[in-house]
C-alpha cells in the first residue's frame, strides 16, 4: 500500500463506478461528461463539480500560525481551476457559468473574514481569466455552517458551460502516432504574479504529513484524523528552501495554474488537430486512462519532476511508481494532437511563458487503455 493511500487517500478514486448507470453522458470516453442539450439539438451541456482537497487545512495551519486570513484567498484559484480547466479538456468553454459552496466549522474558523478574502480571491480570478479572454460568469454560491462535520473548512464549486455539437473533444479520434504535448504545472507565466511549485489540488495530504513538523498536530489537533496517521515532517510552515526557491508552505499552498486560456488559444487555431486534452489533477500522470478507448499512452519524454515531488517523494519514502500515480509531477496539462502541429502547439504555450514540451505519443492498445511510464526512476505500466 502507498504513503498515500494509508493516510486514507485513494488516487484511483474507486466506487463511483457505482453512480455510471444514473449518469446522463453522451460520450463515456470523454475526459469530462457531457449530456445533449434537451431544447436544442446543435448543443451539448457539461456540468462539472470538484473541489480543492485538503489544501484549506494547510491554509488554516497558516491562519492559525501568523493570523492573517490572505492565507486562505489562493483557494479561490484553485475551485475555480479545477473545474474549468476539467470542462476546457471536453472544448466546453461558451460563457461558462460557476457557482461555489463553502462549508466552514465557525467554532474554528473565522467565517466572515475568510468569506470576505475568498472574495477577493474569486474577484482577482475573474479578471485575470477575463484579461486573457474567458469570460467566467459567477452565479452565487452557498455556505454551510458544519461544526460537527468539520474540522476546519472544504471548499468546492460547480460549472456549467455550453458547446456546438461538432467543438466538443471526445477523444474517440485518438490514434496511432499522435502526440503528448505537455504543459508544464510550476514556473511563472506571463498571466500570473509569482512563482508556481507545481503541486496543484493533489497530493496535499502526503505532502503536509510528511513535510509538516508534529509540534503542529499537538498545537492544532483539529488538522488531522484523531485516528489516522498523524505528522511527521521536520518542516515549519515558514521554513525557506532553496531547492524550491519559496517557503515549504507556500509551496504546498502554490495554487493550481489557470490553463484555460492557453487551452482556449489553442483550440482557437488548431481545434480540428486537437484529439484529447487531460487535466492531470486526480490520479496524477495516470489520469490519461479515462479519455478515449483502446489507447496505449506512452510517455517517455517526461521532464525532471518539479522540486516539491522531489522533496516529498525524499521525506516521506513513497515509491516513485506511486508518485507517478498520485502527482502531476511537473504536467499539469496534456494536449493530445496530430503530430504536424506539435510545435505550433508549443509556439502558443510558449507565447504565455507557459512550460511546454512533447512528453510522448499514443499507440493502439486491445482490450482497453494502457500507460508506460519511462522515466530515470524506472519503467512503469499502468491500465
Amino acid at each position: 500500500m502507498s504513503k498515500y493511500a494509508q493516510l486514507g487517500v485513494d488516487a484511483k478514486k474507486r466506487g463511483v463506478e457505482v453512480f455510471q448507470a444514473l449518469v446522463d453522458n453522451l460520450y463515456p470516453e470523454a475526459f469530462s461528461i457531457v449530456s445533449q442539450d434537451p431544447e436544442f439539438p446543435d448543443y451539448m451541456e457539461c456540468l462539472h463539480t470538484d473541489e480543492v482537497g485538503s489544501k484549506p487545512v494547510q491554509s488554516y495551519l497558516h491562519w492559525r500560525e501568523t493570523g492573517d486570513v490572505n492565507w486562505f484567498k489562493g483557494l479561490a484559484q484553485d475551485v475555480i481551476a479545477m473545474n474549468l480547466d476539467d470542462i476546457a479538456c471536453v472544448g466546453v468553454l461558451r460563457n461558462p457559468l460557476f457557482v461555489d459552496y463553502i462549508a466552514i466549522n465557525p467554532l474554528k474558523v473565522p467565517k466572515q473574514k475568510v468569506l470576505e478574502t475568498l472574495g477577493i480571491g474569486f474577484k482577482e480570478c475573474s479578471d485575470t481569466l477575463k484579461e486573457n479572454g474567458i469570460g467566467l460568469r459567477f452565479a452565487g454560491g452557498e455556505t454551510g455552517d458544519l461544526p460537527d462535520q468539520l474540522r476546519t473548512l472544504d471548499i468546492s464549486g460547480t460549472i456549467y458551460a455550453k458547446a456546438k455539437k461538432n467543438e466538443v473533444i471526445i477523444g474517440k479520434a485518438i490514434t496511432e502516432g499522435d502526440v503528448i504535448v505537455g504543459l508544464r504545472s510550476g514556473g511563472k507565466t506571463k498571466y500570473e504574479r509569482k512563482e508556481n511549485s507545481g503541486i496543484m489540488c493533489n497530493f496535499i495530504t502526503l505532502a503536509r504529513h510528511y513535510l509538516m513538523r508534529r509540534e503542529y498536530e499537538e498545537k492544532y489537533p483539529e488538522i488531522r484524523d484523531p485516528d489516522g496517521k498523524g505528522y511527521y515532517g521536520r518542516f515549519r510552515f515558514d521554513d525557506f528552501s532553496d531547492e524550491l526557491r519559496m517557503t515549504v508552505g507556500e509551496a504546498i499552498l502554490s495554487p493550481t495554474r489557470f490553463f484555460t486560456p492557453v487551452v482556449s488559444k489553442i483550440l482557437e487555431k488548431f481545434r480540428p488537430q486537437v484529439k484529447g486534452l487531460i487535466h492531470n489533477t486526480g490520479g496524477g500522470q495516470t489520469k490519461c486512462l479515462k479519455l478515449g478507448r483502446n489507447v496505449h499512452y506512452v510517455k517517455d519524454s517526461l521532464p525532471n519532476p518539479d522540486p516539491i515531488f522531489h522533496l516529498i517523494q525524499r521525506e516521506s519514502g513513497e515509491e516513485w511508481r506511486a508518485m507517478y500515480q498520485g502527482g502531476n509531477m511537473g504536467i499539469g496539462m496534456e494536449v493530445i494532437v496530430d503530430p504536424e502541429v506539435a510545435e505550433d502547439i508549443l509556439s502558443i504555450s510558449e507565447s504565455y511563458g507557459l512550460g511546454a514540451q512533447v512528453i510522448g505519443k499514443c499507440k493502439r492498445s486491445s482490450g482497453g487503455n494502457r500507460l508506460t511510464i519511462r522515466s530515470p526512476f524506472g519503467k512503469f505500466r499502468y491500465a
